[in-house]
């Protein structure tokens, strides 16, 4: 246990256009990384490192300033819009190079900033990966807070290894670290690879407040891309649903078949077109539908084989050429 203790902590915090909540978070993001630093949970080499995703306002020259005002403040900006998973990825893998453990946090104010210290105390205790999970869902709206419940089902049935209610807030260890960087996807959902990883876990539960300002950058459609992301990343499950649901159509229209022709032998049958029109419409459904389910996958495997880079960083605030 005391071999743990004092550690170098990196709180890692992605970025995209966050120029009216980032001068409010961040003096809340040091005073917690100072209280670590005084309690001597961690050492004073820790820092907070900002992910600038491509951002389009001044979220980038906010970090830059605040990189020269405090050296624990530092940050690093891809080359372009690569979406949250990658930055946050570039921030993990950055870290890995100073830290022996990493928070990752989002830049709204929303993830109860306190429960950091709970985290790192789980670390010292032992643990290689501490989820952040959230107690409850009372500040969502109806719509979202049932289908992220509906998700997380959804996840589950399909054979999905998933943390209920916990998004990206989490520590993690150097070693778990490490080991992510094997893992070579390009379609990334951090939430179900990290417990792909292993080692010892556990949970720190906390409530989830308003975004303290700004709005929100994952409007529905991406949230949904998301969840589609998710599913076809760890589970093949669809793909044998359209097997077993192949099946099925196939049986019930064999079925289908013999029918037709016993009633046309007793001579029962009379001609129309309306249920020649209701089979075709749902055999062209099933059809479109089965053929889409097996596109996704063909187009990430599409994807993955181009081997393209997850992240690019055009920038940093430091010289990454020595330790900080």
């Amino acid at each position: 246990m005391s071999n743990r203790s004092s550690k170098c902590l990196y709180i890692i915090i992605p970025c995209y256009n966050e120029e009216d909540v980032l001068p409010i978070t961040s003096t809340m993001f040091l005073d917690e990384l100072m209280h670590l630093i005084s309690c001597e949970k961690i050492n004073s080499d820790s820092r907070i490192l900002f992910v600038n995703d491509g951002s389009t306002d001044s979220t980038w020259n906010i970090i830059t300033e605040l990189s020269k005002k405090n050296e624990h403040f530092i940050g690093i900006s891809q080359s372009r819009n690569r979406g949250h998973q990658s930055s946050l990825l570039a921030g993990l893998m950055e870290a890995s190079r100073y830290a022996d453990m990493t928070i990752s946090i989002d830049c709204d104010g929303q993830d109860d900033i306190h429960a950091m210290e709970d985290m790192v105390d789980a670390y010292i205790d032992g643990c290689d990966i501490v989820y952040g999970v959230r107690n409850d869902r009372s500040t969502d709206t109806f719509f979202k807070r049932n289908s992220a419940k509906g998700f997380y089902k959804v996840m589950s049935k399909l054979g999905a290894e998933t943390v209920y209610n916990h998004a990206d807030y989490r520590l993690l260890s150097k070693h778990v670290i490490d080991e992510l960087a094997e893992f070579k996807e390009t379609n990334l959902y951090l939430r179900g690879l990290i417990p792909l990883v292993g080692f010892k876990s556990t949970s720190v539960y906390y409530s989830r407040n308003e975004r303290l300002a700004g709005k929100s950058h994952y409007p529905f459609s991406k949230m949904l891309n998301l969840a589609l992301n998710g599913i076809t990343s760890l589970s093949v499950k669809p793909l044998r649903l359209v097997m077993s649901l192949g099946i099925i159509v196939s049986i019930i229209s064999f079925i289908g078949v013999i029918w037709a022709v016993v009633d046309n032998l007793l001579g029962n049958t009379i001609t129309g077109w309306a249920s020649t029109v209701c089979i075709v419409c749902f055999m062209g459904g099933i059809q479109l539908m089965c053929l889409g389910i097996i596109g996704e996958y063909i187009g990430k495997i599409y994807m993955e084989v181009k081997h393209r880079p997850r992240y690019i960083i055009s920038e940093r605030t430091y010289n990454d050429e020595k330790n900080l």
